[in-house]
């Protein structure tokens, strides 16, 4: 028997449920606050990419952002609300992939607890601007990717690695149940 068929499977998997799955969420979305957000899954068109900014990830593990009522996304979404958000939080670690359905709101509570001044740029009646609508984004399913112990352990034990020639693999990945 060669010696590949001996080694052990990796210890890095572990699926996520419920308010785990939500805790990561947050962690891997608030590593960076920008996903790329993609539509048009269902449609026999291929999907449409676009970088979008996350308000929030509440405390039901639903994601928030701000868009404009005519833009190419919020049409879109009302063809197919299907939708899949991925980020990267950096080169090696934070990785988040969450596909769910996006709902459009108009409502202006929600879109004033969702405002930041930053946003001018693109709405430039701010809070008020007849344009803006809060898209939500229910995740069905997720998938991430990360390291265990933090990005200096898991540096640490790469270098390691490439001097000694042994594997010390700092990574964890799992399904995102909410």
């Amino acid at each position: 028997m060669d010696s590949i068929n001996q080694e052990q499977p990796e210890q890095n998997h572990q699926d996520l449920h419920s308010s785990d799955a939500i805790k990561k969420m947050q962690e891997l979305a608030g590593k960076t606050n920008t996903c790329f957000f993609s539509t048009r899954l269902r449609s026999s068109e291929v999907p449409t990419t676009r970088p979008m900014a996350v308000q929030e990830v509440d405390e039901q593990g639903h994601f928030w952002f701000l868009s404009a009522s005519d833009s190419h996304k919020n049409q879109e979404i009302q063809q197919d609300p299907s939708v899949q958000l991925l980020f990267q939080g950096s080169a090696y670690a934070g990785f988040l992939s969450v596909v769910g359905t996006a709902t459009i709101s108009t409502d202006p509570a929600r879109i004033k607890a969702l405002w930041n001044p930053l946003l001018k740029a693109w709405f430039t009646e701010g809070e008020h601007d007849p344009r803006l609508t809060a898209v939500e984004v229910v995740p069905e399913q997720g998938y991430y990717w990360d390291n265990k112990h933090g990005n200096l352990i898991a540096a640490v034990k790469t270098a390691v690695s490439a001097v000694i020639g042994q594997t010390f693999d700092d990574s964890i990945e799992g399904t995102l149940s909410v």
